[in-house]
């Protein structure tokens, strides 16, 4: 298959992921009206401090919680969201993220809420297609203390509201870019994580050098996080070099066979000696 056939397939991809997920909302709308979403988001604890979490010296590692996705397909058979996030937590990682979509990563909201419960004091990402403020209410009601805001998906209008709301909410969002415009785009909104995907969305490839380039036009004050395509513990390093405050590494370490060493062992990679 030719690179241009397979990178028009792979958007078409992320193009029906939105599709589905903007028909999909009014369904869950109706069985729990937004009202109640809300008055649940508002006695929720307080959010833990993502952010400060993410702002240690080093490269701070956030974890994923992943059992499939549309390119790979299935990960791990005998998933255990909890087990995984205990196993992070003991580690050493400094937050975790946790994937709740349901047709095309087999997640589930439950999968937060769960892991909640297990690690109070964890702090927890919410990695999913958010483009609609009952999404992060819903997220705030299941004990996330950060969302993924992904600019790909998002106009300008929707970046800028959702990112007031998720502020207001006492919640950090992680603003994903992979482009140079992207990060035009998302900088006057005022993020302070953002997420640089190594990965393009359109073709799935990777690309370190990414991380790099975008970083440099960065301001400082603003937490980087280098995402997608770190396999090893020396891929943190390159990372290290260019600059981010943190990596979100999923798959890795789903599929590895000692989560807690390999997850150890990427903690390791990242700290200051």
């Amino acid at each position: 298959m030719s690179v241009s056939k397979l990178a028009k397939e792979r958007g078409e991809i992320l193009d029906e992921i939105m599709r589905y997920h903007r028909e999909q909302l009014p369904k869950v709308m109706r069985e729990v009206p937004a009202e109640d979403v809300r008055a649940f988001a508002m006695v929720a604890p307080p959010a833990l401090d993502f952010y400060g979490a993410l702002r240690r010296p080093g490269v701070s590692l956030i974890a994923e919680c992943k059992k499939a996705s549309p390119s790979k397909g299935l990960l791990v058979r005998r998933y255990d969201a909890v087990a995984l996030a205990r196993a992070y937590a003991k580690a050493g990682a400094a937050a975790i993220s946790i994937l709740t979509d349901a047709r095309h990563f087999q997640g589930s909201l439950a999968h937060l809420r769960d892991v909640r419960e297990a690690l109070p004091r964890m702090p927890l990402l919410r990695k999913d297609f958010i483009f609609h403020p009952y999404q992060v209410y819903e997220s705030r009601a299941a004990g996330a203390d950060a969302v993924l805001l992904i600019a790909a998906v998002l106009s300008d209008t929707e970046l800028s509201s959702l990112l007031r709301l998720v502020q207001s909410l006492g919640m950090e969002a992680v603003v994903e870019v992979h482009t140079e415009a992207e990060l035009a785009r998302v900088l006057p909104a005022g993020p302070r994580i953002i997420g640089v995907n190594n990965r393009n969305l359109q073709t799935f490839a990777v690309d370190f050098g990414n991380t790099a380039r975008l970083r440099e036009k960065i301001p400082a004050g603003i937490v980087v996080v280098g995402e997608s395509g770190l396999k090893m513990p020396e891929d943190v390093r390159r990372m290290a070099q260019a600059g981010v405050d943190a990596v979100l590494v999923g798959e890795a370490l789903v599929k590895s066979k000692d989560v807690v060493a390999s997850t150890r062992a990427f903690v390791k990679a990242g700290a200051i000696s």
